[in-house]
């Protein structure tokens, strides 16, 4: 904060289940403070949870991973896309990363599936071979997948069938405004850091911070506390069970959270991506430098991040309100992951 790199943040740590912290510090949006009770924008965090709904439909039976996603929406074949399958979506191995460039955040839901239909596979791409973090596109077209076999709005079963059963009370994939206005100043704003003084995110720009917070995008605009998105983590931490309630098969956790893309190479770049399970990072740096190698989670647009380090039981999720460059940010990320295993006394030991 002094740095300016933003105006507050909330931390969430648990240790074998149990939290050992959960507070907020500075201020939510200008004005207002940051409390443990904060709902803040998770951004890409969100995308772990909406992959673990493609998993609760798998384990139900409703859907294969490695069945074309033509199979659960016909119109997504047009263009070459007929071959690409679940598992190529999970990965970011499917090929079109930007197909909703030009909707995404300003159409709704149904213009934004038509858009990804109609697009192309990028020019030169290998399907299952290479890989591009998909940042919006590829969540939307999963999401829609299980709107298709469960045959409700996936705000809708994103609540039902995962927040609720595990008391994610103020968890949202897109919230109804009537939720919006009774939160009042328990909503944060999220803002941008990366200039001269704090301004509210891009995003909001057309939209309003309601607009943000009551669309659904499965791939970006999760909402809810710090505390609230760690439980999704500590019910993943016991095998799918979190306090006595059972949202998914210890298998599917499994299957998952393990390494299905180890070494894909980059789309027009050098190397070869890191690391990823099914909607799930796997890289090993994701907890930080004393995480162990098992640990998995997912990052959110230059603000947040949210992992589970099964071997040294460790789950945490934090948010800093406040979006700057990309590499102040990625120190800012280090600084607190390696911050939260000194203070547990975890540092450098393995799990």
């Amino acid at each position: 904060m002094e740095r300016g790199l933003h105006l507050g943040a909330q931390v969430y740590v648990s240790r074998d289940g149990k939290p050992v912290a959960d507070f907020g510090v500075g201020e939510a949006k200008p004005g207002v403070p940051m409390t443990a009770d904060t709902l803040m924008t998770w951004y890409s965090s969100t995308k772990p949870l909406t992959s673990l709904c493609v998993g609760q439909c798998w384990e139900r039976g409703r859907v294969e991973l490695d069945a074309p996603v033509a199979t659960y929406i016909p119109e997504f074949a047009r263009h070459g896309k007929g071959k690409i399958t679940l598992r190529h979506v999970l990965t970011h191995t499917s090929g079109f990363p930007n197909a909703d460039l030009a909707v995404r955040f300003r159409q709704p839901w149904p213009a934004v599936i038509a858009a990804i239909c109609d697009a192309k596979i990028e020019d030169g791409w290998e399907i299952g071979r290479h890989a591009q973090y998909h940042p919006t596109s590829g969540m939307h077209i999963l999401a829609e997948v299980v709107a298709r076999v469960s045959g409700m709005p996936f705000e809708r079963y994103i609540r039902k069938e995962l927040f609720e059963p595990i008391g994610m009370k103020d968890s949202w994939v897109g919230m109804t405004a009537e939720a919006f206005r009774a939160y009042g100043d328990r909503m944060g704003t999220m803002m941008n850091t990366d200039g001269a003084k704090p301004v509210p995110a891009e995003h909001y720009k057309d939209i309003g911070v309601q607009g943000w917070a009551t669309q659904c995008v499965p791939g970006g605009n999760g909402h809810g506390p710090m505390r609230e998105l760690a439980r999704f983590y500590e019910m993943m931490l016991g095998g799918g069970e979190w306090a006595g309630k059972r949202v998914l098969a210890a298998k599917t956790v499994a299957e998952f959270t393990k390494v299905h893309r180890p070494d894909a190479p980059n789309f027009k770049a050098k190397g070869n991506a890191a690391a990823w399970g099914l909607g799930i990072s796997r890289q090993r740096a994701v907890g930080g430098v004393h995480c162990s190698e098992r640990t998995f989670g997912h990052g959110g647009s230059l603000s947040s991040l949210g992992f589970c380090d099964p071997e040294k039981r460790v789950v945490a999720a934090f948010v800093c309100n406040g979006r700057p460059k990309q590499a102040d940010h990625a120190a800012r990320v280090r600084e607190i992951a390696a911050a939260i295993y000194e203070d547990l006394g975890l540092a450098g030991k393995r799990g």
